[in-house]
């Protein structure tokens, strides 16, 4: 298929702004997935060159690329394959329009990412990382891996880790590959994250998960039964502020994070589970707060502060504001958990779905290449927690998570049974909430250090 422009230099060029090529192919019956994945591989490669010289994508560009590319004629014949299909597709979808002049080609020095492999500065590194939907992985493993990972519909945060750890480990058995692997030196892998790493034990469970899920479900090997070194606990005492620091804090930060740093404080939430509120979370009428898919994928109820009521009503009313221009321009919904999408398409464009804390601008969604409003990032949320924390003269480290800590503590300290606090924070056990017992101020039990006593 001729591309755009190919006929005669004279022409004018035609530029392509596709973001959602990755969805569109992905959902592109008439490919088979091997196709798909040269497809993939062909034009990622072509939109790095793009970043790398600062040039348009376009069917001149595409030409430029391909002569400088040195490809034999079956890898050039699937390269132009896939820039064809993407010219096709970008232009049903009226994603492409004329350039102001034909193609100039980058002078020399302006080099594809091949030819210049040490970039350095602030553009370094991948230029267009993959979208999740279209990273089909490299290895054989890999593609294994990612196959299992999606075909339980798990989180993209999940086949992040999982893809980390299967990497580490393929770091670990090299030159040996994974589908040659046994369940000793699984063992083997997870013994030296105890002993030579010093890993703690919920760094070691994590690689566990994600090396069994990895060996049994993507490789198909029977792990039989391991021994290895466990991880050992190291009792930390939680980092704790008063009820007058935590006031220090909240002062510092602005009115949108302040408002999220009273919710989690008040309400005992984990910083994933704070940014992860939807409109429909909020029970203000009976005063409480449910979360969906804590820690383990446990659901329960927690307490909403009365004092943040009209806080929360004001901010309702930002929010439908802003759900109604979204609905106004036809943005895309938000983004919903797998099963919830299959079955109900349409609620990402409901109010009661819409995110508790949405980000400011459009984000692209890692799965499908869309651009869609996206919660608040937490490094987002962290680094205003901290910066407050400084601004407010804190010695202490304080991280989001310590508004949990504090209201945890705070409860005990206010004589609530240990067995409500466990329930408000969600912990499986109660031996978890106890830790909370030794950072709580004790002035009934009449001790006074000896300096004190004279």
């Amino acid at each position: 298929m001729a591309l755009a422009g190919e006929r005669t230099e004279q022409k004018l060029d035609e530029i392509v702004s596709f973001p959602e090529w990755g969805e569109v192919l992905n959902g592109a019956s008439a490919w088979s997935a091997e196709v798909k994945q040269a497809h993939v591989r062909a034009i990622l490669g072509l939109l790095r060159a793009c970043k790398a010289t600062g040039r348009p994508l376009s069917a001149g560009f595409i030409r430029w690329h391909l002569a400088r590319a040195g490809l034999t004629e079956n890898a050039r014949r699937a390269e132009r394959a896939a820039f064809a299909w993407l010219f096709k597709a970008a232009r049903a979808a009226g994603k492409t329009r004329p350039a102001a002049r034909g193609f100039v080609a980058p002078e020399v020095g302006e080099q594809r990412p091949a030819d210049n492999p040490r970039r350095s500065g602030p553009g370094a590194g991948p230029a267009v990382p993959p979208l999740a939907a279209a990273d089909q992985g490299g290895a054989e493993w890999e593609r294994a891996l990612i196959t299992a990972i999606r075909r339980k519909g798990f989180l993209w945060r999940t086949e992040q880790t999982y893809r980390a750890w299967a990497a580490r480990f393929a770091r670990f058995l090299a030159p040996r590959l994974p589908q040659t692997a046994s369940g000793d030196d699984v063992a083997a892998f997870l013994s030296a994250l105890a002993v030579e790493q010093r890993a703690a034990p919920s760094t070691q469970k994590q690689a566990l998960n994600a090396l069994v899920f990895f060996m049994q479900e993507a490789l198909r090997l029977d792990l039989g039964e391991m021994d290895f070194r466990r991880a050992r606990a190291r009792e930390r005492i939680p980092t704790v502020l008063s009820k007058a620091e935590v006031r220090q804090v909240l002062d510092q930060l602005p009115r949108g994070y302040r408002l999220m740093a009273e919710v989690m404080y008040g309400s005992g939430l984990r910083l994933m589970e704070l940014l992860r509120l939807r409109v429909h979370h909020l029970d203000l009428a009976r005063g409480q707060l449910k979360v969906y898919g804590g820690k383990g994928d446990k659901d329960r109820l927690t307490v909403l502060p009365e004092s943040l009521r009209e806080k929360l009503e004001a901010h309702l009313a930002r929010l439908r504001e802003i759900f109604a221009e979204d609905r106004a321009a036809e943005a895309p919904g938000v983004w919903l958990p797998e099963g919830l999408a299959r079955k109900y398409p349409k609620a990402g464009m409901t109010w009661e779905w819409q995110w508790l804390w949405p980000s400011r601008e459009f984000m692209q969604d890692p799965e499908t290449g869309r651009r869609r409003r996206h919660h608040i990032l937490d490094g987002t949320f962290q680094n205003a927690v901290r910066k407050a924390a400084g601004a407010a003269g804190m010695t202490k480290r304080v991280t989001p998570h310590v508004l949990r800590h504090s209201f945890a503590t705070h409860l005990l300290e206010a004589g609530t049974d240990i067995r409500t606090v466990q329930e408000l924070l969600g912990h499986q056990s109660v031996e978890t909430t106890q830790i909370y017992t030794h950072v709580m101020q004790k002035p009934g039990l009449g001790v006074r250090s000896p300096l004190d006593a004279g």
